[in-house]
């Protein structure tokens, strides 16, 4: 069995793309990859995909021809088709013979919550097949490869792709920690269309730099007060810079607490901090998913 660990962008989303110092850290949700090779000269995967160990997709691929012979949902099978295609470019190990796969996928946290169903996919694919998995994401997917490296370090990373991909394993570990909490907020985020908002704005020479600094001074603050400061700061000047309102304004403007979001805006998980009633109020806002530090990190 091969495993890859899930992720959360704690700072410099979309940021992150253009050459941004970003912490990103590990979840102890990730996905499961089961594979067996049966020598039979058929040139079949049979694939199939469980959420949560429930499956939702089934699908037949010859590898020779390229086609997909049989699924349950085509538009999901042609994207694992695209994947295993380019992997069988990449890979001198596997998919060369005439020998049939069985491959299970197991991701272990429900597919909205963002956490990196799909790099962790293609980071458990590149150990099987003994390829690059920055490459393959690249190749099927394409961003800033963030979530690759989380999958690949199993830890807290620093990350930064330019001027050349830079990955640094920390141990974050903040006094504070157990005063943190992550809210899901009922929806999957499209990455794409953050990213295609971000990329539409023309960005000032300072951008980059500034959400860097914020970055190495996450790593130097000693109180959940200074954190605070900075996830607040951080928020304000990518507000600013995108053009539209924080996850605060938009849900939780009564909140004594910060609140910022982890990946793109508009989905997925934010983080905030613990305060007198913290679960009423957010389950009186709709938001029944909150996790603990100590829940949601590796």
């Amino acid at each position: 069995m091969i495993f890859s660990h899930g992720k959360l962008l704690l700072t410099s989303e979309y940021v992150v793309l253009d050459g941004a110092l970003a912490l990103a850290l590990p979840t102890k949700w990730g996905q499961e990859f089961f594979v067996s090779e049966q020598f039979d000269g058929q040139s079949l995967i049979n694939w199939t995909a469980l959420h949560q160990g429930k499956s939702w997709l089934n699908a037949t691929i010859d590898y020779q021809n390229g086609t997909v012979v049989s699924t349950n949902i085509p538009d999901s099978a042609a994207f694992i088709l695209k994947v295993l295609m380019k992997v069988k470019e990449l890979s001198s190990n596997v998919l060369k013979e005439d020998s049939s796969y069985s491959i299970t996928t197991n991701l272990q946290f429900p597919a909205n919550f963002g956490l990196g169903s799909s790099s962790t996919l293609m980071n458990n694919l590149a150990q099987w097949a003994d390829i690059d998995a920055f490459e393959l994401n690249e190749a099927c997917l394409g961003g800033s490869g963030y979530d690759i490296a989380v999958a690949q370090e199993q830890s807290a990373i620093l990350y930064q792709n330019q001027p050349e991909r830079n990955v640094k394993k920390i141990d974050f570990d903040p006094s504070f920690k157990n005063d943190l909490i992550f809210i899901h907020l009922n929806q999957k985020q499209n990455s794409r269309e953050g990213i295609d908002l971000y990329r539409s704005k023309e960005k000032s020479s300072h951008l980059i730099e500034d959400f860097s600094t914020i970055t190495k001074q996450v790593l130097e603050v000693q109180t959940l007060e200074e954190f605070s400061d900075l996830m607040i700061l951080h928020e304000k000047k990518l507000s600013e810079f995108l053009g539209i309102e924080t996850t605060k304004e938009k849900y939780f403007e009564t909140s004594p607490s910060f609140v910022k979001s982890l990946g793109a805006w508009g989905g997925d998980f934010v983080m905030s901090s613990k305060f007198s009633g913290y679960q009423d109020y957010f389950l009186g806002k709709g938001f029944s998913s909150v996790f603990s530090y100590d829940d949601l990190i590796y």
